[in-house]
């Protein structure tokens, strides 16, 4: 491992690269310090840390929400609506599903779609929250229509910025630049966090509770790693199928056998954020038209009490199951195994190969939605039997996009590597 980050900085393009990307995402550090002019921040963090839903929010926005800074919505709009346009681009709109089979020029009419609907969602998200919250607890300086248009202005162009600053990450820097940002801001959290449960479990005990408090602050360390061993051990499990070609080609022969791989979480962390947005949607709606009802919702929904943490666990349970059919299509699968003249031993090709990867995904999905769930509902769980904040507890969305992004980041960084050495091995 060592080898491969020395063989990395060697090289020049590549060090370019990760200098760029570092460079945009001090950009974007600065970017989310500065708050939105005429916004009490005092306040809406008071109000976050006692709403578990605002908090998963703040969480992806890398502290930025609580402080309503300029980048205060992160790309969360973005990825929104590349979700929905993906969706519709489902056989649900024919134009939408022909752009998907017409190359490059498709991909690019698909983007420019997935940004004009990420304008009009970052607005609506951005000035629905603003008058929502200033009407809740007060947070602008003065309540106007032209106030709440001028701070959902800025917080859209914040959240078009950072997507700029993510497509300048794809093309100049290192991994995917949307993931990128989320990974950091992320990632700029978690000192404060463990300075956080640090205070609450040593500071300001006496020597005997302090000895124990550290004690307790050791186990956290050590249950935090092994919650990630077993998030990388999520995200790399794979159920292999064996497939064996039938082709008279001298390059494979007739008993040349691979393997098809069926991830155990093919859905990643989107069902959590579905589910966070379908139990964020009524309280946004109610918070315009009844503000005591908003009140009521809000407390039944919340993460911190049994009924809103069982719905919010059954929802991503279910949406595991929905996002994995769409991101993986069995019947498809099947097909172009029988196009390419492959089957699997022991099942017959056509309808028998269709319905064994249907029973096989839907039985390892079952697997993945399990863990997915458990690692979502792990920080709401613990502080429910300890002394931990929501904030600070162990696991959750927060894990599962920090070790994909950095899995998916270094996978990339050698793929670039092992380029260069073959372009140098041909020269």
């Amino acid at each position: 491992m060592m080898h491969t980050f020395a063989s990395l900085f060697r090289n020049k393009e590549i060090r370019i690269r990760i200098f760029a990307t570092l460079g945009l995402l001090l950009i974007y550090r600065i970017g989310a310090a500065i708050p939105v002019p005429g916004v009490d921040a005092a306040k809406l963090s008071a109000e976050i840390a006692d709403n578990s839903i605002l908090s998963m929010m703040n969480l992806l926005g890398g502290g930025t929400f609580e402080r309503l800074s300029v980048f205060a919505l992160g790309v969360t709009p973005y990825i929104t609506s590349s979700i929905i346009i993906q969706l519709l681009s489902m056989d649900v709109i024919p134009a939408l599903t022909e752009m998907t089979k017409s190359g490059q020029t498709g991909r690019m009419q698909m983007e420019k779609i997935t940004r004009y609907l990420g304008v009009v969602l970052a607005f609506v998200q951005s000035f629905s929250m603003v008058y929502g919250f200033d009407k809740s607890y007060g947070i602008l300086e003065t309540s106007t229509l032209s106030t709440y248009l001028y701070t959902a202005t800025v917080l859209t162009a914040g959240t078009m910025f950072l997507v700029w600053i993510g497509d300048r990450i794809s093309m100049k820097g290192i991994g995917n630049g949307i993931s990128i940002i989320i990974f950091a801001g992320i990632v700029s959290n978690m000192p404060a966090g463990f300075a956080q449960v640090y205070q609450v479990l040593v500071g300001g005990e006496s020597s005997g509770a302090a000895f124990n408090g550290v004690l307790q602050f050791i186990g956290y360390i050590i249950l935090y790693l092994a919650i990630i061993v077993g998030v990388v051990v999520m995200q790399l499990a794979t159920r292999k199928i064996p497939i064996q070609y039938t082709s008279s080609t001298t390059a494979r022969g007739a008993s040349d056998i691979t393997y098809l791989p069926f991830k155990i979480n093919s859905a990643s962390v989107i069902p959590v954020i579905f589910a966070s947005s379908i139990m964020t949607a009524p309280q946004i709606i109610l918070s315009f038209v009844n503000s005591g009802a908003y009140s009521k919702v809000s407390s039944f929904l919340s993460l911190n009490n049994w009924p809103g943490l069982t719905i919010y666990a059954v929802l991503t349970f279910l949406f595991t199951f929905f996002y994995t059919d769409l991101q993986v299509d069995p019947d498809r699968v099947a097909e172009n195994l029988g196009k390419s003249g492959a089957y699997i031993p022991g099942i017959r090709p056509g309808n028998e190969t269709k319905t064994y990867l249907h029973k096989v995904l839907n039985r390892i999905t079952v697997l993945g939605a399990f863990a997915l769930t458990l690692i979502a509902t792990i920080p709401y769980l613990l502080p429910m039997f300890t002394s931990l904040p929501t904030s600070t507890a162990i696991g959750g969305t927060g894990i599962i996009i920090v070790v994909g992004v950095a899995m998916e980041t270094v996978a990339q960084l050698k793929g670039q590597l092992t380029q260069k050495q073959y372009r140098g091995f041909l020269k």
